[in-house]
C-alpha cells in the first residue's frame, strides 16, 4: 500500500475528521481484524470535477434509467454491502469500527451515500466524507452491472451543483483513471486540501 502507515490507533469521529482536513484516513487489514492504522499517500487520486468523463455506453445506460438514484437513505446498508465480499473483491478492509465511525459521521452530516436500487432492493451505492468542499470518497459496491458507476455519476453532479472543489478517490485504479482520476504527488494534493477545508463546509 503506498503512503505512510502508523501503528494501529483509537479514533473518535472528532479525530477521524481532523486526520481527513490533513490527508490521513484510517483501514483495517481485514474486515475481521478490529485494529485501525492511519494512511498517507504519497501519491493521490483525484477526480477533478471539471475532467470527469462518462463513456457513451454507460451514458445510454443512465439514460434507461435502469435504478432508483437515492442519496442518503440507507448509509449504513451501503457500508454493510460496501464491506461483503463479493467475487471481484473477495476480502475488504471494512471493519466494525470503520461501520460505527462513519455511521456517527453520517449522524454528524459530515458522511453520505449515494444509493441504487431496484424496486426496495439496494443494488449498488458509494460512501464517503464531506469536509469543507471536498468530498473524500471511500468505497462503492455494485450488484447489478452498471450500478456503482452510475452512483459515482450521480455523485459528482452533486458535488458540482452544489459547490464542492475536490472529489479525493485516496488512490486510483484503471477503472477509475475510465473516469477522468489522476495521480498526484502528496504536497499538490495538499495544497488543494488546504483550501478545501478552509471553508465552511458545503451542504450535501
Amino acid at each position: 500500500m503506498a503512503g505512510r502507515r502508523n501503528r494501529p490507533i483509537d479514533i473518535s469521529p472528532e479525530m477521524l475528521l481532523r486526520a481527513y482536513s490533513i490527508g490521513m484516513f484510517p483501514m483495517a487489514d481485514s474486515a475481521d481484524d478490529p485494529e485501525l492504522f492511519w494512511v498517507e499517500p504519497e501519491i493521490r487520486g483525484i477526480l477533478p470535477l471539471d475532467g470527469f468523463h462518462v463513456s457513451r455506453s454507460l451514458a445510454k445506460a443512465i439514460r434507461a434509467k435502469p435504478f432508483d438514484i437515492r442519496f442518503d437513505t440507507a448509509f449504513d446498508a451501503v457500508v454493510a454491502k460496501c464491506a461483503e465480499a463479493a467475487d471481484d473483491r473477495p476480502s475488504t478492509w471494512i471493519n466494525t469500527t470503520i461501520k460505527k465511525l462513519y455511521s456517527a459521521l453520517y449522524s454528524a452530516g459530515h458522511a453520505h451515500s449515494v444509493e441504487a436500487w431496484e424496486g426496495e432492493e439496494l443494488v449498488g451505492g458509494l460512501y464517503g466524507v464531506s469536509l469543507g468542499s471536498a468530498f473524500f470518497g471511500e468505497s462503492m459496491f455494485s450488484r447489478r452491472t452498471n450500478a456503482s458507476k452510475i452512483c459515482l455519476v450521480y455523485l459528482v453532479e452533486r458535488l458540482r451543483e452544489r459547490g464542492f472543489t475536490l472529489l479525493d478517490t485516496q488512490f486510483s485504479t484503471d477503472h477509475l483513471k475510465n473516469f477522468g482520476v489522476i495521480d498526484i504527488p502528496k504536497a499538490d494534493y495538499a495544497a488543494l486540501l488546504e483550501v478545501a477545508v478552509a471553508v465552511p463546509t458545503v451542504a450535501f
